[in-house]
Parts: structure tokens; C-alpha cells; sequence
């Protein structure tokens, strides 16, 4: 896919420096924290998904970057977009520099450097704080009472799409700490909560995108998908952790999305009009991959791409003829 017209327009807009859009995390413009485009991060993980080659040039200099945001570098330059939300309120830096850690190692998991020490050292820290978070009172009673709103626990230290990322990614950190994987994946195969929170970051309340709390995703009684990539992205999270099998909603979604299709394994919806719409920005690097849905064939070229891709995580034998 390096040739395509979707990857080509995802490099370009990448800096001398390695970033994209002056930021880290975006996931989207925001004015109120001073995002105009999507960043770094994001944009990383989307070429790592169109199959840019690892070695040109786009991920070495964007290599520099995240790794010296895992190195404790404690230049201030490094906080890209959360600069003024630290300066402001200093209470924040650790938040501010935990989250975009757990940002980077997720992307540099998912490009091959599993066994980098650097990276390694990370994740065995993030695996750290989510195992104590996990063995502790909180994972059952997460939030507490902050004036009108429900807020998460402040010593709650919850998985997020970034951490269970990185850990899909990093089998023999999985091997390392068998326990701590199966417990993980009890807890993301339970139910999130429905109820909004926010976090508390200093002296900020901020609501969260990308925690997660157990199974974000949300299905008809038929088993089809309000956010169908949402729904893909998490299954293959958890396929690819040996988790799947104990996540009730997530299995019976992945068997509607396969009764719809064909005998050649082509998923093949009736009256298929669009493409299926992202509806959680979480899933940009994800989705779409094949952005032509002019035609039928179009619409149906994602979907059955990670159906595919799932199936294979799961062991199962792809011999349609």
C-alpha cells in the first residue's frame, strides 16, 4: 500500500522534525487546545497500518521522537500540545508526561521494537500500574463523587486504548506476565460503565477518550455495531491478546459481522450504501484504509480486511477458494 495516494498524503504532511501538525496526540482540530491537524502519534500508527516501509524515511525521523519521549528527557518542547495545559497548572506534568509515554510505546510496539530495551523498560512499567490498579478495591469502584460530576478515582490507573495496544503488541511481555495478562483481559471483557466521568488533572477536569473501562463497545440486540471500527479495533486488541473468548459482546458482534458474509469470505451486507462510518475518532490510524467507497466493492474492502485479519489472529483457516 506505500504507493497509495492515502499513505502519500500522510507523508507529506509530516515536519523536518519528525512530527506532524505540532502535536502528539490529536486526534482531530481542536481550537480549545490549540490542535490544527491530527498529530504525530496518530499519524505514525496510520502509515504502520498502510504499510509505509520501516525503513524509509518518514518513520526514522519520527523514531527519534517518540524515543526520546520514553528517555525522561525533561525538556518542556516535549509536551508538544499539553505545554499550556502544564504551565499553567504544574500538578499536571506527570499526567501530561505518563499519558504521551503510554502514546509511544504503543506506537513503537506496534513497528516492531517489542525488544528494544527502551521500549521494553516502558512497558513493563505501564504493565506495573495497571496490574496494581487491577489487583486493587478501585478496578471494582472506580469513581467518586466530585460535585455534580462522577470523576475517576484518583488513584485509579485504569488501561487505556494506548496501554492494551502496546501490550497486544508485545508478546513476550504477555509471556512475562502471564497473570497480569489474563487478568487484563477478564477486566476489558466485562461491560464499561455507561455513565460519563472525567479525570481530575491537576486542578482541571478533563473527559477522557481514550481509558477504558471494560468493553466500549455498544450493540443492537441483533449484535450489530453502533461504531462498527470501534468494534473491530477492539476485537483485534483483544484476538491478538488471547482475550476474545471471555468478552461476551465483543464475540457475539464478530459473529453478526461475519454471518453477513459470502462464501468467498467477502463481507456482504444488503443494501450496502456507504461506507461504515468511524464514529469515535480513536480509530483514525485504523480506519478507513481504502478510502474509494464509490463502489459496493469499495465499501466492503475494510471490513472484510480486518474480519480476515481477526480470523487469522484467531487460528482460523483462510482457504476460500
Amino acid at each position: 500500500m506505500c504507493e497509495s495516494q492515502t499513505a502519500l498524503a500522510v507523508v507529506k504532511k509530516q515536519k523536518d522534525t519528525g512530527t506532524w501538525g505540532g502535536n502528539l496526540l490529536g486526534l482531530a482540530s481542536s481550537v480549545a487546545q490549540g490542535i490544527k491537524d491530527t498529530g504525530t502519534i496518530p499519524n505514525y500508527r496510520r502509515l504502520l497500518q498502510l504499510e509505509w516501509p520501516r525503513t524509509g524515511r518518514p518513520f526514522k525521523l519520527a523514531d527519534r521522537v517518540l524515543f526520546r519521549l520514553l528517555s525522561r528527557d525533561e525538556d518542556p518542547s516535549l509536551l508538544f500540545e499539553l505545554q499550556r495545559l502544564v504551565k499553567s497548572d504544574v500538578e499536571a506534568m506527570a499526567w501530561a508526561r505518563e499519558n504521551i509515554r503510554e502514546a509511544a510505546s504503543a506506537a513503537l510496539a506496534e513497528a516492531g521494537y517489542a525488544e528494544d530495551p527502551r521500549l521494553r523498560g516502558a512497558g513493563h512499567k505501564i504493565a506495573s500500574s495497571i496490574s496494581q490498579f487491577l489487583r486493587s478495591p478501585t478496578a471494582e469502584k472506580p469513581f467518586v463523587k466530585s460535585g455534580k460530576v462522577m470523576a475517576l478515582h484518583p488513584e485509579a490507573h485504569p488501561p487505556s486504548w494506548y496501554s492494551v495496544a502496546m501490550i497486544a503488541a508485545m508478546p513476550n511481555l504477555r509471556r512475562e506476565r502471564a497473570g497480569f495478562t489474563e487478568r487484563l483481559g477478564h477486566y476489558l471483557a466485562q461491560p464499561a460503565p455507561k455513565k460519563a466521568f472525567v479525570i481530575q488533572v491537576g486542578k482541571r477536569s478533563i473527559k477522557p477518550q481514550h481509558l477504558l473501562l471494560g468493553d466500549p463497545i455498544e450493540a443492537d440486540a441483533r449484535g450489530y455495531p453502533k461504531d462498527p471500527p470501534l468494534a473491530l479495533h477492539y476485537i483485534e486488541l483483544l484476538a491478538r491478546m488471547g482475550a476474545l473468548e471471555w468478552a461476551p459482546v465483543a464475540t457475539k458482534v464478530l459473529a453478526r459481522l461475519l454471518k453477513d458474509c459470502d462464501e468467498l469470505g467477502v463481507w456482504r451486507p444488503k443494501n450496502l450504501r456507504s461506507q461504515p462510518k468511524a464514529l469515535n475518532r480513536i480509530t483514525y490510524h485504523y480506519y478507513p484504509l481504502h478510502l474509494d467507497a464509490q463502489t459496493t466493492e469499495g465499501r466492503e474492502v475494510d471490513i472484510t480486511f480486518r474480519l480476515a485479519l481477526i480470523a487469522k489472529l484467531l487460528g482460523w483457516p483462510l482457504d476460500h477458494a
